[in-house]
């Protein structure tokens, strides 16, 4: 078992490997994140796994990652830590053709490595959960005493009200059915009766 460390060592020449299994670990640290341009995370510590098996005509790529990143609140915008643990499956396959499939990597005949690291940026990427905010409580108050001040909304915001889904979902169903009192645009009107 191989453990990664340098921006080279995220290369994998295949070629050498004999068929069968082999595994890779990989240390992820706040310069894997700096090196990307445009990473939604700033920071992290975390370790990758990856079990790769050789075929003679594909590769198989199974992937896992635990640890802690760091990216922006959501709710305040201020640096936020958060778990990920996840895995996936990639196959790398010879050709020449397109693959829409996002399990599928094409290679082209003469490759000879692989370079994994923007498969383990993805993989990190979709383990976050859906929505990255501090727990209760934690968020920068000045933040949220602005997002209050040009929201619109006289009361106060807090973590209960102002993020919560259940009422985000109230709101939206509210304004489509003020949307049944506006008056229709006629070219909308003649389009009903089409039928």
């Amino acid at each position: 078992m191989l453990i990664l460390k340098s921006k080279r060592d995220y290369i994998i020449p295949f070629v050498g490997l004999k068929v069968g299994f082999h595994e890779f670990e990989f240390e992820i640290r706040d310069t894997f994140f700096e090196e990307l341009e445009y990473s939604i995370i700033q920071k992290g510590n975390a370790h990758v796994k990856l079990r790769l098996e050789k075929k003679e005509t594909m590769l198989i790529g199974e992937f896992s990652v635990s640890g802690l990143v760091f990216t922006s609140c959501d709710r305040c915008n201020d640096p936020v830590e958060v778990p990920v643990n996840g895995s996936f499956r990639l196959i790398y396959k010879f050709g020449d053709e397109v693959s829409d499939d996002e399990t599928l990597i094409v290679l082209p005949d003469e490759a000879y490595e692989l370079d994994v690291r923007q498969n383990i940026y993805e993989l990190i990427t979709v383990s976050l959960p859906a929505r990255l905010v501090h727990p209760k409580g934690e968020c920068n108050e000045e933040m949220l005493e602005l997002l209050q001040k040009y929201s619109g909304r006289s009361e106060e915001l807090n973590d209960d009200e102002y993020w919560d889904d259940e009422e985000e979902d109230e709101d939206w169903e509210d304004d489509e059915e003020d949307d049944d009192d506006d008056p229709i645009d006629p070219r909308w009107s003649a389009l009903k009766n089409l039928n």
